[in-house]
C-alpha cells in the first residue's frame, strides 16, 4: 500500500503525494479567507472557524427591506496589487472593476459660484495625465482651484520631499506627519483640500494622528509610484456577493470546511504537540493555527509565551468610520462619487444599482476619523448632514428623503498613530504552528483590505514553509 493510499479519507495530498496535515484559520475575515485558500491551495487539510453569521469581517452587506447595504463604502486602488490578486482568486474582478484613469472630483462647500443650475459648490478635480511621476499630476494640481497659486507650488516641493522618505524607516514611525506638513511649509488650507483628503480616507486619522511612516507609504506608493497607482476601484455589487458568496465558493472548492457562527473559546497545545482548539460542542485538533481576528481577540486567545509581550497588542487603539445612508425619491447625483472639502460631508458614493433601488437614488456618506460623531444619535445626524448635502448638491433641494439610516464601525481600523508600527506583530509566534494575521499586524499598509489580504498571504506562507510545502501559488509583490 503506497502512501497516497494510507492518507485519511478526504485529507488531501500535495504534489509528491504526501498526506496533507491539518490547519484552523480562526477569522472569516479577508486575512482569514486568504490564510484559508492558500494553506488549502498546498495540500493542506482546513478548518476556517467565523463567529459571525457570514464571512467578510468588516466589508458586508445586509439586507433592509428591499435594499442590499453594505455596512461601509470600501475601495482600492491600482496599487493594491494584493487584493486584485485576491479578487482574481475568488472569481470577482469584474465585479469590482477600475477606473481607466484617476479622476477624483472635490466640492468645496465654502466656496460658492455660479453654475447652470444656479449657485453652488466650487467644483475641482484630481485626475492624473498619462505622464511619468510626478509629471502625471502636475496639469492637475496647476489646475486645482481649491490652493492658491503658493499652496500648489508649496505641494509640489512637499511631494517630492515624501518621496525620498524611507516609510521602512523606524524614525518615521515615531513622528507625525502633520508637524512634518507643516515643517515642509503645507498651510492648514492644503492639509485640509489635499493631505488629508487622501490621508482621512487611506489612514482613517487626520495628519496630526497619523504615523509619517505610515503617510509617507500611502503617498509614495498611492501617488508617487506608477501614473496609474492611484486609480480608484471598488464594487459595483453589495460587498457580501464578493467578500461572503464568491468567497465561500472558492473555500468549497478548495475543499475548506468553513464554520459560521462558531466562536473560538480557547486555545492550548495537546500532549502531542498539535493545537487543539475549542468551540461550542466541539474541539478540533490541528497541526497549524492562524489567528486571523483583531487584536484584543488576539489577546485573549494567545496560549502564554507565544509572544514576548503580548500586552502590546492592547497598545494598538482603534479609529471608527461612520457611514450615512440616504435615499430620495429623485436622482441628485450624476457622478459615481465625489469628495468633499468646507463640510462635514467627506466621500459620497452613487449605490443605486449596487442596492437593487430601482427607484430614485442611493447616496452612502463615508466619514472617517469621526470620534466626535460615532455615537451621535441618528436625528441629529440627519439635522447635521442633510443641509450639508443641500450646500454640495443643490438637485436635492425639494427632494424627499424616503430613507436615513446610519451604520457604526467603532473599530474599524487600527488607529495609526505614532509609534504603532513597533507595536504591530510579523505573522510568526514564538509557539510552534500558530501564526497571526490581520490588517493590524505588520504588513507596512495602513489598515485596509490590501493589508488584509497581505496579512493572510504572509501567515500561510510562513505556516508552509514550516510544513515543508511550497508557497509558490501565494501572491508575490514583483520585485
Amino acid at each position: 500500500m503506497s502512501d497516497t493510499d494510507k492518507r485519511p479519507p478526504g485529507l488531501p495530498a500535495d504534489a509528491e503525494g504526501r498526506p496533507g496535515r491539518e490547519a484552523v484559520v480562526v477569522g472569516g475575515g479577508i486575512a482569514g479567507i486568504t490564510a484559508a485558500l492558500g494553506l488549502a491551495d498546498a495540500g493542506v487539510r482546513v478548518t476556517l472557524l467565523e463567529g459571525r453569521p457570514r464571512l467578510g469581517g468588516l466589508a458586508f452587506s445586509f439586507k433592509r427591506g428591499d435594499l442590499t447595504v453594505d455596512n461601509g463604502q470600501h475601495v482600492y486602488l491600482r496599487c493594491c496589487t494584493a487584493y486584485r490578486w485576491f479578487l482574481d482568486r475568488i472569481d470577482a474582478t469584474p465585479l469590482a472593476p477600475l477606473q481607466d484613469r484617476l479622476e477624483v472630483p472635490v466640492l468645496d462647500a465654502a466656496t460658492r459660484v455660479r453654475t447652470r443650475s444656479g449657485e453652488g459648490p466650487r467644483l475641482g478635480t484630481l485626475r492624473r495625465a498619462d505622464l511619468p511621476v510626478p509629471l502625471h499630476l502636475a496639469r492637475s494640481l496647476a489646475g486645482y482651484p481649491h490652493l492658491s497659486l503658493a499652496e500648489r507650488a508649496k505641494v509640489g516641493r512637499a511631494a517630492l520631499a515624501l518621496k525620498s522618505l524611507d516609510p521602512a524607516d523606524p524614525a518615521l514611525d515615531s513622528q507625525d506627519f502633520g508637524t512634518w506638513l507643516r515643517e515642509h511649509g503645507q498651510s492648514a488650507r492644503a492639509v485640509e483640500a489635499l493631505w488629508d483628503l487622501v490621508g482621512v480616507a487611506t489612514l482613517n486619522a487626520v495628519a496630526g494622528d497619523s504615523s509619517l511612516g505610515l503617510a509617507a507609504m500611502v503617498f509614495k506608493t498611492g501617488l508617487l509610484s506608477e501614473p496609474g497607482a492611484a486609480d480608484i476601484g471598488w464594487a459595483r455589487v453589495p460587498l457580501g456577493e464578493l467578500h461572503d458568496t464568491l468567497a465561500r465558493k472558492a473555500l468549497d472548492s478548495a475543499g475548506v470546511r468553513t464554520e459560521i457562527r462558531t466562536r473560538v473559546t480557547s486555545l492550548s497545545r495537546t500532549e502531542n504537540g498539535r493545537w487543539a482548539v475549542e468551540v461550542p460542542g466541539e474541539r478540533i485538533e490541528a497541526d497549524t493555527v492562524v489567528l486571523a481576528v483583531p487584536q484584543q481577540e488576539t489577546h485573549d486567545l494567545l496560549p502564554d509565551g507565544a509572544l514576548d509581550d503580548p500586552d502590546r497588542l492592547l497598545g494598538i487603539g482603534t479609529a471608527p468610520i461612520l457611514n450615512l445612508h440616504v435615499v430620495y425619491d429623485r436622482p441628485v447625483l450624476r457622478r459615481p462619487f465625489f469628495a468633499a472639502i468646507g463640510s462635514p460631508v467627506q466621500w459620497v458614493f452613487d449605490r443605486t444599482d449596487a442596492s437593487g433601488l430601482t427607484e430614485g437614488q442611493y447616496l452612502a456618506l463615508s466619514q472617517s476619523a469621526v470620534h466626535d460623531a460615532i455615537d451621535e444619535p441618528v436625528a441629529a445626524l440627519r439635522e447635521r448632514f442633510l443641509p450639508e448635502l443641500e450646500r454640495l448638491l443643490p438637485a436635492t433641494r425639494g427632494a424627499e428623503v424616503r430613507d436615513f439610516f446610519v451604520t457604526r464601525e467603532r473599530t474599524a481600523t487600527f488607529a495609526p498613530t505614532p509609534g504603532v508600527g513597533r507595536l504591530r506583530p510579523g505573522p510568526r509566534t514564538k509557539a510552534p504552528g500558530l501564526y497571526l494575521a490581520g490588517a493590524w499586524t505588520a504588513t507596512g499598509w495602513p489598515a485596509t483590505m490590501e493589508s488584509a489580504v497581505r496579512s493572510g498571504v504572509s501567515a500561510a506562507g510562513a505556516a508552509l514553509v514550516a510544513l515543508g510545502r511550497s508557497r509558490g501559488h501565494l501572491f508575490e509583490e514583483a520585485a
